[in-house]
């Protein structure tokens, strides 16, 4: 737990860095392929994680894996090196996307689907979505072939459960009463 209140002050501070220099928005996106890159790759994972792995070869290998990131965000690679942290980089890069987010109004729509969304529901999506929230709304898609089809939409603490599993779940209870 402790790691995550230090994650969300490292994300705290950069993104008040990132902002006194007009970099906020490309920092956001150098945090989005952070956490990207360390989500989808166990290796890099592994690697960052890996506490027998000394902090300059961690810090080496960052910038030069992310060597196209902004000044800031490899501001950030070089804090976590000199306070020996960067098994918080996935947490802080995932901290730092929500404070983006709701310091420029934007609210992120988790939609679970059986199968990756196509334009057609991704419309569908957005209409609902619409009359659920006046915020801008990003859209992030869950896959879950356990949904059987429809969809589950989650914005903040709302939840708009179009699923089949779920039609399925109600019509049972109803046949069973």
């Amino acid at each position: 737990m402790a790691s995550t209140r230090a994650a969300i002050r490292y994300a705290k501070a950069i993104l008040d860095l990132a902002n006194s220099k007009g970099v906020a928005e490309a920092v956001n996106n150098d945090m989005k392929s952070i956490a990207n890159a360390i989500e989808t790759n166990q290796e890099l994972s592994t690697f960052i994680q890996n506490p027998t792995t000394t902090v300059e070869v961690k810090e080496g290998a960052l910038l030069e894996v992310f060597a196209d990131v902004n000044g800031v965000t490899k501001g950030l690679f070089h804090l976590l090196f000199e306070n020996k942290r960067f098994e918080i980089l996935n947490a802080i890069a995932l901290e730092y996307n929500k404070l983006f987010d709701e310091s420029n109004g934007v609210e992120v729509a988790k939609v679970t689907t059986a199968i990756p969304m196509d334009a057609a529901l991704e419309a569908k999506v957005l209409a609902k979505v619409a009359t659920l929230s006046d915020k801008k709304i990003t859209i992030e898609n869950v896959v879950d072939p356990s949904i059987i089809g429809g969809f589950i939409l989650r914005i903040g603490d709302n939840q708009y459960n179009a699923s089949v599993a779920n039609r399925l779940q109600v019509l049972k209870r109803e046949l069973s009463n």
